[in-house]
């Protein structure tokens, strides 16, 4: 899909208009929440989730804690939905064997650098990991999913963006209401420079800094570049390009998980090959296009640095040491 511009403005007409379906979208979760039995996996589950639908940059901070989790030599694996695959699973993702149209491009990309089961049904899903050897799951997304209980969850807020126009979907891109979805959270991860939004200043759980930074950077300072990007925010895809010293003869946006055509590569090769530019997009993006087509493509990595290291390693250590301590002994939430 492609967010409508008012969710990215305030609150206007159409938002107005849209508000009581808002409503009635907020109240039915409430009411699935209100009746869940959540599933308790017999291992530690950490909820990577957001309050918005789509571009905060939750998949670098799910790689990023896999990476940690490996590096204490903790057996992890990610737990995801597969969101645009058509695959149910659950599913041990294997970026030999499935594709993008099977597996969505966030497990693709994910499974490429941890273990990844894909399952749309998370609960079992997790079951699967944590039979396969799991230690600890992370779920990637499912914050709002009252089906299974989590001992730790960060939502993920982009600090420039933050919660939109403030209204819930369709009337805006929350998944639900500002206040309820900080409630709970057991810590939030701010990404980027800007202050963030002014809701922050409600909550009473840790607030952690972080930046999503380019790791191969040096290419693109100073060429000449036509990017194309299907995200969730492709402007944020572009400006880092912009930030790098790249000059950018062409820009185009394509829709969240976008599947793209040979038609429309080829449109975006001839726009490149006519202006003497490097045609380059993202990762995720990347992923969800046939071998034939990734020739001669590049790609923008980028990776999460920490800028509250010791507040994340403790909060980990915590979570870890609760899991450890008897987690049969605490109450299931969503």
């Amino acid at each position: 899909m492609r967010a409508p511009e008012f969710w990215h403005e305030p609150p206007g007409l159409a938002a107005g208009l849209l508000a009581p379906v808002g409503a009635a979208w907020d109240i039915a979760a409430r009411l699935r929440r209100a009746v869940a039995r959540p599933y308790r996996a017999p291992v530690p589950v950490l909820c990577v989730g957001n309050l918005v639908a789509g571009g905060s940059g939750k998949t670098p901070i799910v790689l990023a804690l896999a990476e940690l989790f490996r590096e204490r030599e903790i057996p992890v694996c990610v737990v995801s939905r597969g969101y645009g695959g058509g695959l149910a699973g659950p599913v041990r993702a294997d970026p030999g064997v499935h594709d993008a149209a099977a597996i969505g491009d966030e497990a693709l990309l994910i499974a490429a650098r941890a273990p990844c089961w894909v399952a749309r049904d998370r609960a079992s899903g997790i079951a699967a990991a944590a039979k396969a050897g799991a230690a600890v799951i992370l779920l990637d997304d499912g914050f709002q999913n009252p089906g299974v209980a989590k001992d730790l969850s960060l939502v993920v807020v982009d600090a420039e963006y933050g919660f939109g126009n403030g209204r819930v979907i369709p009337a805006g891109p929350l998944r639900e209401p500002i206040a309820a979805g900080l409630a709970r959270a057991d810590a939030i991860v701010l990404i980027g420079n800007a202050p963030g939004p002014l809701e922050l200043g409600m909550v009473h759980c840790p607030i952690l800094r972080a930046a999503l930074e380019p790791v191969n950077s040096e290419r693109f300072t100073g060429a000449h570049l036509a990017a194309f990007a299907g995200i969730g925010r492709p402007e944020k895809f572009f400006a880092m390009l912009r930030r790098l010293g790249a000059t950018l003869i062409a820009a185009r946006s394509f829709p969240d998980h976008h599947p793209y055509r040979t038609a429309e590569i080829a449109r975006l090769r001839e726009t490149a090959a006519r202006e003497g530019a490097l045609l380059v997009t993202t990762a995720k993006d990347w992923v969800r296009l046939s071998p034939a087509l990734r020739e001669g493509i590049e790609v923008l990595d980028i990776e999460v640095r920490w800028r509250d290291a010791a507040i994340l390693q403790r909060l980990l250590s915590d979570f870890l040491q609760r899991a450890d301590n008897g987690r049969s002994a605490r109450p299931a939430h969503g």
